[in-house]
């Protein structure tokens, strides 16, 4: 059975394909809202016919962009009218329980990320989720639940916003300099962002879990997102990388609903 697992964030559109439980193939494109639904189409089918497998039979979807999501709804109406369609949102089972003052206004990415780190990892656990435009941070307890996050800029906003507003700076490579002192812009640069949100995310996860009063040594903290792999290897408090995370999350819905 394949299923066709999107994430369509602000940025980039992740899209995995599974042959049961295992990820066969995954490709990231650009989450342009000017894309038809026929474009959808075309583009889902040039993946599906380069990983080899036969026809779809099942989506799952989660989807931050409300333009976005009304392409891809009209894309599998037309094209995949026949087969089960879970877009994750009120009425699609994820059980994860959601303790925030207002549900409905979480990202559905943010939950699946909860869902796939609670039966991935089990809890109590915090996801780390490093994209273009934002970096997220969230809790979920022992017993599974959702129990809220943080959420600062992302690495490519802060670069851009930089650079724009400085006449004297441009962008650079976001790679880790030689040391956290450097010697020219450029370095100087890479060491505000590369070790600046290392200390951010570390800072943000030691009071998640101060404040869940949990042991450090018994919390899993899971990073993801395709964004800025760099910084995550100068922070001290990630336990695990999990590129695949959301899409993971999305198989899972998939078994929950089917």
């Amino acid at each position: 059975m394949t299923l066709l697992a999107i994430d369509a964030g602000n940025a980039e559109t992740s899209i995995g394909l599974f042959d049961g439980d295992e990820l066969v193939a995954d490709f990231v494109v650009a989450s342009d809202e000017r894309r038809t639904s026929d474009e959808w189409f075309l583009v889902v089918e040039g993946f599906l016919r380069r990983s080899g497998l036969p026809e779809v039979d099942e989506i799952a979807m989660c989807c931050t962009v409300p333009a976005l999501l009304v392409a891809l709804r009209r894309t599998y109406l037309r094209y995949y009218e026949n087969i089960p369609a879970w877009v994750v949102g009120p009425g699609v089972k994820t059980g994860v329980p959601i303790h925030t003052d207002n549900p409905r206004e979480v990202g559905t990415d943010r939950i699946v990320n909860a869902l796939a780190a609670k039966e991935l990892y089990g809890g109590p656990a915090i996801v780390v989720d490093l994209t273009g435009t934002a970096t997220v941070v969230d809790a979920i307890d022992a017993k599974g639940r959702y129990l809220g996050g943080a959420i600062a800029p992302g690495v490519e906003v802060s670069l851009d916003a930089i650079v724009r507003r400085s006449a004297q700076l441009r962008s650079v490579e976001i790679t880790t300099p030689r040391d956290v002192i450097g010697k020219n812009t450029v370095e100087a640069l890479q060491s505000g962002i590369v070790f600046g949100f290392a200390g951010l995310i570390d800072a943000i996860v030691e009071r998640m879990i101060e404040s869940l009063g949990e042991d450090p040594d018994d919390v899993s903290v899971i990073a993801t997102g395709s964004h800025a792999a760099v910084v995550l290897t100068e922070c001290e408090t990630i336990t695990a990388r999990d590129p695949k995370l959301t899409l993971q999350g999305l198989r899972l819905v998939a078994a929950k609903n089917r």
